[in-house]
């Protein structure tokens, strides 16, 4: 599924599991894979001048230094290339969630493979302090429409199956594209789904047991309802449990069903006509033993024009990012209502 990966690292002389991810990704696929490191602008007016990666001092990037840069990219993640022997090296400029936009881009890449944050969010004193992704990664989430992978430095197994995905599921837009995109995976690997929804238990002391029953039961036939559609002739199982914080729930499911991957749509929030990453993506990125699969655009799920109805196509803005058509959410819209 996955024949052109772009890796993003931050690790110049350093291995980077991102990138060994990627590269196990790409040989699995056999696809090809681009390293990309981008060398962040120290100026707004002059996108060349940058910071040195290890020294911090500002200097004018030219060819020398991005091919010294380069070298230095090969000797630290030459293992990662000899996985994936179809690599290309990049040194870019410019602000990184930019630079790794107009590479994606430019190579047409079906995968963006990126850590949580940024190296120098630890220098900063910022890394699991509010539970947010980097701003990298957000810029990127924000505005790419193929999938995002988020690979933690702490992952034992660079090399990802897709055997066991756990994909979140709260009934929006959002996750009804993550649960498509999860419903191909699994076809394509052969692998397990766990759809999981977190039922919210209310801080009332008069909610009973009993209640939460027979809450519990509606939310099944919802959930059940809801994921047939895309996981059918799949195997799966729908699983919900009461809870007060959906990324912790989460994270537990997936350590308990030993899961190779987590799938989740990219936000829960929309502001100004723009999408941003929600509380989950933002704290199941940086807590989860796996990588997790952040879905952004329907495009990223390739053909979704016979789900879509033709008023939406007319109706969907030309920016990508703002607005998301399937059809069940099609036909609620059409639904009249009452005055």
């Amino acid at each position: 599924m996955f024949k052109t990966i772009l890796a993003a690292t931050d690790q110049v002389s350093e291995r980077d599991p991102v990138v060994e991810t990627a590269a196990h990704l790409a040989a699995a696929n056999r696809g090809q894979l681009f390293l990309l490191h981008v060398l962040e602008s120290a100026s707004t007016r002059n996108r060349r001048r940058v910071k040195h990666y290890a020294t911090g001092q500002e200097l004018h990037c030219d060819e020398d230094y991005e091919d010294q840069i380069r070298q230095q990219l090969q000797v630290a993640h030459q293992a990662a290339i000899d996985v994936a022997p179809v690599t290309q090296v990049r040194v870019g400029t410019g602000y990184p969630w930019e630079a790794i936009l107009r590479w994606a881009r430019r190579d047409a890449a079906d995968l963006i493979v990126m850590g949580p944050h940024s190296g120098r969010a630890f220098q900063k004193g910022v890394v699991r302090v509010v539970g947010q992704v980097g701003s990298t990664v957000e810029g990127v989430i924000r505005r790419e429409k193929c999938p995002v992978m988020i690979v933690n430095p702490h992952l034992p197994d660079p090399n990802v199956r897709f055997k066991r995905i756990l994909v979140g599921i709260d009934f929006s837009e959002a996750c009804e594209c993550a649960l498509c995109f999860a419903g191909r995976l699994a076809k394509f690997h052969g692998a397990k789904v766990f759809a999981f929804h977190m039922l919210p238990i209310p801080p009332y002391p008069k909610y009973s047991r009993r209640d939460y029953e027979a809450d519990r039961s509606r939310a099944r036939e919802r959930l059940m309802y809801f994921c047939r559609e895309y996981l059918e002739e799949t195997d799966w199982s729908g699983h919900i449990k009461g809870g007060a914080q959906p990324h912790r729930e989460l994270v537990d499911l997936a350590a308990m069903k030993s899961v190779d991957l987590i799938v989740l749509g990219s936000h829960t929030r929309h502001s100004q006509g723009k999408w941003y990453p929600g509380s989950a993506v933002e704290r199941v990125s940086y807590r989860a033993n796996c990588p997790v699969m952040v879905i952004n655009d329907p495009e990223a799920l390739q053909p979704w024009v016979e789900m879509q109805t033709s008023l939406a196509r007319e109706t969907q803005s030309k920016d990508r990012l703002i607005q998301v058509f399937t059809r069940r959410a099609a036909l609620e819209r059409s639904k009249p209502t009452d005055l």
